[in-house]
């Protein structure tokens, strides 16, 4: 399936209406100010010549500026955060500058050094309002006096100095306001140097309040110290303590190391003697023979008597085999067996003694081991708890001394200061009296005040074209009425015959648009061969009249026309003719007092024929809704090619609406510039009710040149009109 494409042509128009339409509505702006330029420029004109007025009125004030550079100070007072409390040279530092400049003892010393209460500039009463001068001579009030004055003039003081920190640097500046330039530069200066003298007195106090708060700690310091060194010198020589580095204390501590090795030591063989000594006693309780015990036969001469025992035991075994008991070699054998077993019964007895006395011996060097650990741990638990105390007092006096010692370096240091006499800041450019004042900028304030003049009258201008309600272009005449324009009559200057003014100049632009209003009319209902067309208006003044009479001219020259003054409330329309007023008319043919005949009238140099309204009836409304005039109007258009009507206005009267009921047509008659375009559609709304068919709006009086200028409204007959006959024209180029 293709897909549809965009016809370009059709694109390019629509591109080509978007940017008429953006144009058009620029060029609208551009007519509004030119339409109203003489309310714009005149608005600017006056604004700008009140300020003017007002800035030459205004005094001039006029700013003086000295610059100060802030130094480096250096000095040590105890030490800079402690005495001055000053930080480095910072923003913070110089902002904190800047804030003294403006404090009110600065202020108060600038204003004593100048004497400023005197001061005409700062006098009494200067700037009173009204009110309070009318007090004073009436005498409700009294005058103020010089005693009033402080602190009046301190705050109108601070109120006129700027104190301005240069970015990124050391530099501050300090101005005053003054209408006076002299005594701005002389009070921008007095500021400078107070705020560098008040520093340094600052100082030199503080040096001095500082100076003597040392002096008065120093003998407290030093007696404090004394009496620490004194408590310390007591306390070694209640304490016995002579080695001041620790030395005993390391001694005692070797030796307690020692005791301890050896108490290990004891204890292990104490260990070892209450083992063996625990088998003897074992063997004991429960009759085991001593010497078979390990420990015992481990003796040498245990061992050595049992090899006895056991040879005299295998002697006797072997004489026993060859002798009787109480052979004398037997007897003998078993006496030296028996001397063996006894001898080794001893030695057991001795092993068993001397393992119960090395138990014995080693248990007592265990405690005798154990008790001397124990004293000497407790002379070093003493001699701790002394060197804890020692160090304390050592530790007071060492503070006592370095406490004394930086008081008397910072007294020394304060006695002996030099550099407390350098300033906090230099004045590196000081004010001098200018010569261009500050405010009130004359020229800058003009220009802004043209300025804004020029954008209010755009706004009044603005505000004007949104409130008008006429219609003032044929282009309105569409978009407010939602009707055709037939024809644009210019507005004219000589009202002379302006009846007549389609005879008496018919190549005037105004007798070209009548022209076009009278092929309007022919165009309207062709198939009709006999019109009637009603000319009207919403109110009176609008020149329905004047219109009516030149279009009938105009339709005179090729048809048979009749007009008729259908306006018998004011008729004008023989005047406008240049008629003699007649009392026989449309109320005499209306009423049936006289026949048409006999009330027209034939315009001289023309076909045309004109009935007048004639005598004013008291009823005009109830002779229009009659059934004879009814008849009247509808024979005489079988009679004539046109009848034309001039009706009242629709806005005042119903006159009109009747009138349109028996006409083919109505013309509208709408004066350009004047007629509030509602009442326009009211009226024109209460014609449709009416069923009444509508030819078109004609559009009278208005100026082409304005309607050209400002809404781009162009007449279409300057190239044929010419400037003779009392008439606006614009030529086409």
């Amino acid at each position: 399936m293709d897909t549809p494409t965009a016809n370009p042509a059709h694109t390019t128009i629509q591109g080509a209406a978007q940017l008429s339409e953006e144009k058009l509505e620029l060029l609208t702006y551009w007519r509004t100010f030119v339409k109203h330029k003489l309310t714009i420029f005149s608005l600017a004109l006056a604004v700008g010549i009140l300020a003017a007025v007002v800035v030459y009125m205004m005094r001039p004030i006029y700013r003086a500026t000295a610059m100060i550079q802030l130094e480096d100070n250096n000095a040590k007072v105890l030490s800079i955060e402690q005495v001055y409390s000053s930080l480095a040279h910072g923003s913070e530092h110089v902002q904190t500058q800047a804030d003294i400049l403006r404090s009110r003892t600065i202020a108060e010393l600038v204003l004593t050094k100048l004497d400023l209460v005197h001061n005409p500039e700062f006098s009494p009463g200067r700037d009173l309002t009204w009110l309070a001068k009318a007090k004073i001579a009436l005498g409700i009030a009294h005058p103020p006096t010089v005693s009033d004055q402080p602190g009046t003039v301190l705050g109108e003081l601070r109120a006129h100095l700027t104190i301005a920190p240069v970015p990124r640097s050391n530099l501050i500046q300090v101005s005053y306001d003054s209408p006076d330039p002299r005594m701005a530069a002389l009070i921008a200066n007095t500021f400078a140097e107070q705020y560098i003298r008040n520093d340094m007195e600052n100082k030199f106090r503080m040096t001095q309040e500082a100076n003597s708060w040392l002096n008065e700690h120093l003998a407290g310091l030093k007696a404090k110290l004394e009496a620490s060194e004194q408590r310390l010198q007591t306390y070694r020589n209640q304490q016995n303590i002579i080695d001041v580095n620790g030395s005993a204390l390391s001694g005692t501590g070797n030796q307690l190391e020692g005791l301890v090795t050896n108490l290990v030591t004891a204890r292990m063989k104490m260990a070892e003697a209450a083992s063996a000594y625990q088998q003897i006693r074992n063997a004991q309780a429960s009759g085991t023979s001593l010497d078979s015990l390990p420990l015992v036969v481990r003796d040498p001469v245990v061992a050595q008597l049992e090899q006895v025992v056991a040879q005299k035991q295998q002697k006797v075994s072997e004489l026993s085999k060859r002798y009787g008991p109480k052979f004398i070699t037997m007897i003998q054998a078993q006496a030296e067996l028996q001397q063996a077993r006894d001898n080794l019964k001893h030695q057991v007895a001795i092993v068993v003694s001397s393992i119960e006395h090395a138990y014995n011996e080693a248990r007592a060097n265990v405690q005798a081991l154990s008790g001397a650990v124990a004293e000497v741990r407790g002379s070093i638990r003493q001699a701790n708890e002394k060197q804890f105390a020692l160090a304390d007092l050592q530790r007071d006096v060492q503070t006592n001394q370095q406490v004394y010692d930086m008081f008397l370096q910072r007294f020394k240091e304060t006695s002996a200061a030099t550099d407390l006499t350098k300033p906090i800041a230099s004045v590196v450019d000081p004010a001098t009296a200018p010569v261009v004042p500050l405010r009130p900028h004359k020229a800058r304030v003009i220009a802004a005040a043209l300025l804004v003049g020029l954008l209010f009258g755009i706004a009044v201008a603005f505000l004007l074209e949104r409130l008008d309600t006429t219609v003032r272009s044929t282009e309105e005449v569409g978009l407010r009425l939602g009707q055709p324009i037939l024809t644009t009559l210019p507005l004219l200057k000589d009202h002379d015959h302006i009846g007549r003014r389609y005879l008496a100049d018919p190549h005037s632009q105004f007798a070209e648009a009548v022209r076009t209003a009278r092929t309007g009319v022919l165009l309207s209902a062709i198939d009709q061969p006999h019109k009637i067309v009603v000319v009207t208006s919403s109110l009176p003044g609008e020149g329905k009249t004047t219109f009516a009479a030149n279009l009938a001219l105009a339709h005179a020259q090729t048809k048979r026309v009749l007009l008729i003054d259908a306006d018998m409330r004011k008729p004008r329309l023989g005047r406008e003719l240049g008629l003699d007023d007649d009392l026989v008319g449309l109320s005499s043919l209306a009423s049936g007092e006289r026949e048409a005949k006999d009330c027209m009238r034939s315009v001289p140099e023309s076909t045309l024929q004109v009935i007048t309204a004639g005598a004013v009836p008291p009823n005009p409304l109830e002779l229009l809704l009659s059934q004879r005039f009814q008849e009247t109007i509808a024979a005489l258009s079988r009679e004539f090619d046109l009848v034309i009507l001039d009706s009242p206005p629709v806005h005042l009267v119903s006159d009109a609406i009747i009138l349109s009921t028996l006409a083919t047509g109505v013309v509208f008659v709408m004066k350009a510039n004047s007629t509030p375009y509602q009442v326009a559609q009211r009226c024109l709304r209460a014609l449709q009710g009416a069923k009444a068919t509508l030819f078109g709006v004609v559009l009278n009086q208005l100026d082409f040149k304005k309607a050209e200028s400002h809404y781009g409204d162009y007449s279409g007959y300057g190239s044929y009109g010419k400037d003779a006959a009392g008439y606006y024209m614009k030529e086409s180029s």
